[in-house]
This record gives C-alpha cells, structure tokens and sequence, in this order.
C-alpha cells in the first residue's frame, strides 16, 4: 500500500511541476507538457517521473537544455508525503479514514504548489491558496456533520477549531507585516498563515509557528554561513510554514508520544 501511495505521489509530484510553471506563465493545463526553453512537445516516454530524468541525464532530448532539479525533487519529496499519509491515515476497511486520506492528499498537493510557487517567484499563488481554504472547510464541515454528536466543547468541532487558528495566525503575520511595512513579513504570509492555521487548528497553530520560525531560522543561518544570503536578503517564510504544517501532522502520529505533549491535541 505505501508503494502504491509513493507511486500516485510521484505521479502528483510531476503535475505540481507543471501547475506551477503553468501559473506562472499564465498557461493552460489543459496543454501537453512542453520543454521551457525549446518548447517542444515532451513525448510521453520523456515524461516519466523520475525514470525520465535519470535516463536523459537531466537534459531535453530535443534543445540538450538542462532540466531544472525542481522537478525530480519534487517528484520524490511528493512521494514520500503521499506514502507518509497512505501508511499512517489510510485504513482500507474504515471509511473515514478514506474521507482524511483524500483531504491530507489534496491538501498537501496544493501547499505544495504554494511551497514551489514562493521558493521560486517570492509570492503566494492566491488562487490555490483559496482552493486550499475551500477544500479545507468542506472537509471540515463534513467531519464535524459525522462527530458533532460527539463533541464536547465547541473546539473539539474541527470547523471552529480551525477557524480560530486561522484568525490566530493571520492577525499576528498582519500585524508584523503592517508594523514592519512588509520588511519583516509580507500581507501574503498573513493569508498562508491563516490556511496554516485553518488546517491545524487551535492550539496547534502555535507549535506550527514556533516550529516554523525555528526551521526558518536555522535554514537562513545556514545560507549567510554558506554566502548565499545576506542578512539584508530576503527569504521567502511559506516553505517554511507549509514544511511545519506537514511535521505538526505527521510527527505525532510517528511519535504518539508528542499527542501528550502541552498545548497539543
């Protein structure tokens, strides 16, 4: 099953790439994949996640241009998120454990764009962040209409929960961004940072900010030690918000022991 998972992440992993280019260049998904530089049709045995990769050595088989490494890394990045959600989510016998799989691989599809997207062009692809915002509320909506009977305070409704963590998390990078003048953060992290806490909730939002802010900065220290950052360069933070949101989820259910941990649940 996780081989299966990791297969159908690779497979997602090569039509991220694409959504990504595509948002960019402002050109359908509709069309065939095509190579950036020559813009020739790339034929379906070129178009291999991975496999395509290693046998053309990273070159376009019709203009010898390099293939960019963004696109087999994310290729096996996805696969690995996807095989993670199908080994620790997915029960073939439980039905709501079908309904969080479908959601966890939707969800993580397009932070994932969103994590590309701003590495890449320095900005929050809006578009698929409300695709994110209304996948995330119909799930959420469906989850609490089967569990609602079962809740104890109104935070235990995934709904609620969720949207005071996004309120939580949008008004505190709003308020950084206006204080700062978009030199700290800018008003596009303030809406990740709501989805982020859409999706993780309250109070898990504050160990996804914490942890996001930490990896931030032990990633930044590293490229000024490295020379490939100054301390006046700017970084995008929604990698590093979409990378904590990942571990926020899939951490406890490796360690069951974080479950426990304070201001966790």
């Amino acid at each position: 099953m996780i081989i299966i998972f990791f297969i159908l992440g690779l497979i997602i992993g090569s039509f991220l790439n694409a959504v990504v280019y595509r948002l960019n260049a402002v050109e359908s998904l509709l069309e065939r994949s095509h190579c950036p530089h020559c813009k020739k049709k790339i034929r379906w045995f070129d178009n291999i996640p991975l496999l395509s990769f290693i046998i053309l050595s990273a070159k376009c088989r019709d203009c010898g241009e390099k293939i960019s490494w963004q696109y087999p890394v994310t290729e096996f990045l996805t696969g690995v998120v996807f095989a993670l959600i199908g080994n620790y989510f997915f029960l073939s016998y439980d039905s709501a454990s079908w309904l969080l799989t479908a959601y966890y691989l939707v969800i993580f599809s397009l932070l994932t764009v969103i994590f590309i997207y701003d590495l890449k062009y320095m900005e929050i692809p809006m578009l698929i962040l409300w695709m994110g915002v209304v996948v995330t509320v119909v799930y959420f909506l469906a989850a609490d209409w089967q569990s609602f009977r079962l809740a104890t305070s109104i935070l235990d409704l995934k709904t609620m929960s969720g949207v005071m963590g996004g309120l939580v998390a949008f008004m505190f990078f709003f308020g950084l961004a206006a204080y700062s003048k978009e030199t700290w953060m800018g008003y596009g992290d303030a809406y990740i940072g709501m989805l982020a806490g859409f999706i993780v909730g309250w109070p898990n939002i504050i160990w996804t900010l914490v942890l996001s802010f930490a990896v931030g900065a032990i990633i930044s220290i590293g490229l000024i030690i490295a020379r490939k950052k100054t301390m006046k360069s700017q970084v995008p933070f929604a990698p590093f918000l979409v990378l904590s949101v990942f571990l926020i989820i899939i951490l406890p259910q490796i360690f069951p022991v974080l479950k426990y941990f304070p201001l966790y649940f």
